[in-house]
C-alpha cells in the first residue's frame, strides 16, 4: 500500500507544512490496515534525494520531513516475500539511471520475478523481495522514462501498481489491476492517494483536508500517469496482461509455475490470518479471483 503528497507548486507557507504533514501522517496511519510490517519514505530536500525506511508500523517509524519537502511517497509494507526485519527487504526501494536518482513503492504481488532475473540476466543482489526486480527492469533501460516503465509493466506478471519518485520531484503512476485512489485539491494544487478510497475518505476525514473540495482522477489500469514538478501530467499506456479462464473466472495469463507460486504466496498469506489452504481452493471453487481474494486480505484483514 503506498501514500503520497504532493504539496502546492509555490513555496508553501509554514502552517500549509503542518497541515499537509497531519493529512500524511493520517493516511499513513489508517494504511495500516493494509500492512504493519514496515514503513518508508521518499522525497527531495536540500538538493538531496533522500529515502528513508524501517521495519516497524508507520505510527511508529517518526519520519521527520524537511520543510522543504513538496513531494513525499511513502509505503506501508505487508510481508509477502522477503523478510522485514532485514531492511533492505522493504518498500521504497532505491534505484539509479545516468542522470537520476528515483525511489519505486509497488502495491501487489509479482511472480515472475525469479524468471525475470534469470532471462534478462538481471545480477544478483541481497534483496528477497518480488517488488525489487521492477526497479532492475528500469535500471537495465538505463533510463527513468515512459518507455522504461512500460518495458518494466510488460514484463512484470502479478497484481500491482508502483509509484516512481525521481530527484526532480516528478511522480509517476504505473497502474496495473490494483486499486488506486488518487485525490486532487484544485484550490491548493494537491495530491493525495492510497490504495483505496476507504483508506484515504477515512483519513482526510479527520484533517483539514476533510472539509475541501477535491476531484478524484481515476487512472485505469493499463495507464502510466507522470505529474511533473511544475504541476504538468502526462499519460501514456502500456498493454495489460491477457486473461486465461480458471474456476469459470478470468485470470492473467502466466506460466503454469508463476501461477501456481502466486496460489502458494496467497495461502501463505491467508495461513497469516488463520486461514487454511483448503479454505483458499474453496474461495476459486466458488468463483473468487486471486485478485479478489488477495483485495480481501489487504483490505479487512479477513476473508
Amino acid at each position: 500500500m503506498n501514500v503520497l503528497l504532493v504539496a502546492p507548486m509555490e513555496p508553501p507557507r509554514r502552517v500549509e507544512i503542518e497541515n499537509s504533514l497531519e493529512s500524511m501522517q493520517a493516511v499513513a496511519a489508517e494504511s495500516e490496515a493494509q500492512g504493519t510490517d514496515a514503513a518508508g519514505i521518499a522525497y527531495n530536500s536540500g538538493d538531496r534525494f533522500r529515502l528513508y525506511k524501517r521495519p516497524g508500523p508507520a505510527r511508529k517509524c517518526s519520519f521527520r520531513i524537511p520543510d522543504d519537502a513538496r513531494v513525499v511517497m511513502g509505503h506501508s509494507r505487508m510481508t509477502t516475500q522477503g523478510k522485514a526485519k532485514y531492511n533492505r527487504n522493504n518498500h521504497p526501494f532505491a534505484g539509479k539511471v545516468p542522470g537520476t536518482r528515483f525511489a519505486l513503492a509497488h502495491n501487489g504481488v509479482l511472480y515472475n520475478d525469479h524468471i525475470l532475473r534469470a532471462e534478462k540476466h538481471l545480477p544478483h543482489t541481497g534483496i528477497q523481495t518480488d517488488s525489487y526486480v521492477a526497479v532492475q527492469l528500469i535500471g537495465q533501460q538505463r533510463a527513468l522514462t515512459p518507455d522504461s516503465l512500460k518495458y518494466m509493466a510488460e514484463s512484470v506478471e502479478g497484481s500491482f501498481v508502483f509509484t516512481v519518485l525521481d530527484d526532480k520531484d516528478t511522480l509517476t503512476f504505473v497502474k496495473g489491476d490494483n486499486p488506486l485512489c488518487l485525490l486532487y485539491f484544485p484550490g491548493l494544487d494537491l495530491y493525495v492517494y492510497a490504495s483505496t478510497v476507504e483508506i484515504l475518505r477515512k483519513a482526510l476525514s479527520r484533517t483539514w483536508l476533510g472539509g475541501m473540495f477535491s476531484t478524484e482522477m481515476v487512472v485505469d489500469g493499463g495507464e502510466i500517469l507522470t505529474i511533473r514538478a511544475d504541476g504538468s501530467r502526462r499519460t501514456d499506456r502500456f498493454r495489460q496482461q491477457e486473461s486465461w479462464l480458471f474456476y469459470g473466472r478470468y485470470y492473467p495469463t502466466v506460466r503454469r509455475s508463476t501461477q501456481s507460486r502466486y496460489l502458494r504466496t496467497l495461502k501463505s498469506v491467508a495461513s497469516a490470518f488463520g486461514y487454511s489452504p483448503a479454505h483458499i481452493d474453496a474461495m476459486l471453487e466458488e468463483g473468487w479471483t486471486t485478485d479478489e481474494i488477495e483485495e480481501a486480505l489487504y483490505e479487512t484483514g479477513v476473508l
